[in-house]
């Protein structure tokens, strides 16, 4: 089947799209969901015609990052179940804003449970907060601090977001769609062909080092099941939106070096 073949075949509204990937990614992608019709046929034609979050053609606006600048793939459940939430970038809540309050972390971070315990590994992680001691009370001195003019901390989720970029991250979801019908592990394996073409292309990227899968709960877990992923470095951990995932060493000792709700230096110069 050629690539011109493939567009006539996925339905229009799906490769409409990929006008928000950067154009590295558009060959890649459209291989991908080439691959997705192979395996059931009548997965994209459904989708199309039915209602999933995220909207506006935000599908694969988790890659806006060139495919040559990617070093971590992290991979998520779905998009948040809610229209305002759902960006297309995994775990990215576009209901958030600002990530502080005067008593704590903002009420939409609060809200959006992964990312909150997101944040609060971090700030274990970088000695802000303890292990066990992680709300009510040892939080308000750290956001207070947090918000202090020059404090060096980053402000926005937007902030939160570059920083991975900069990192070198693909926010991806094993299941690019989220359908209040539909139970997500079922979507998951639909996008399975399509996530398998996505990391051929990153595996495969000659004299560049191979990007380390960084899996989130179960549902990202089924990415192992495929063939390339055997080839790729792998760290896992419990879903974001368990307690225990704060406290998860390996996690810690990931994101910990990378500093990420501390502003750099494109921000500071601002």
């Amino acid at each position: 089947m050629t690539v011109s073949s493939a567009v006539q075949i996925v339905p229009a509204s799906i490769t409409d799209a990929l006008a928000l990937a950067h154009v590295s990614w558009r060959p890649t992608l459209l291989r991908g969901l080439q691959a997705v019709m192979a395996a059931d046929p009548a997965y994209l034609p459904a989708l199309a015609i039915d209602d999933y979050l995220p909207t506006q053609g935000r599908l694969f606006a988790a890659f806006a990052l060139p495919l040559d600048q990617v070093r971590q793939v992290l991979v998520g459940e779905g998009p948040y179940p809610r229209a305002e939430s759902a960006t297309g970038v995994c775990f990215m809540d576009g209901a958030v804003g600002s990530l502080w309050s005067a008593t704590g972390l903002s009420k939409p971070v609060n809200r959006a449970t992964s990312l909150r315990n997101f944040m609060k590994m971090l700030l274990v992680a970088d000695g802000q907060l303890q292990t066990g001691a992680t709300s009510g009370a040892a939080m308000a001195p750290v956001a207070a601090a947090a918000l202090l003019p020059g404090s060096g901390m980053i402000q926005t989720l937007p902030d939160l977001q570059h920083k991975l970029t900069q990192q070198g991250f693909l926010l991806l979801n094993a299941a690019l769609v989220f359908r209040s019908h539909v139970p997500p592990v079922q979507d998951a394996r639909g996008w399975l062909p399509f996530l398998q073409v996505v990391l051929e292309a990153l595996a495969g990227q000659e004299g560049a080092a191979l990007p380390q899968l960084v899996l989130w709960g179960k549902i990202a877990e089924q990415v192992r099941r495929l063939p390339v992923a055997a080839r790729l470095p792998q760290v896992a951990a419990e879903h974001p939106y368990n307690l225990s995932f704060i406290d998860n060493s390996d996690m810690q000792a990931l994101f910990g070096p990378m500093q990420l709700l501390r502003k750099s230096e494109d921000y500071a110069n601002s």
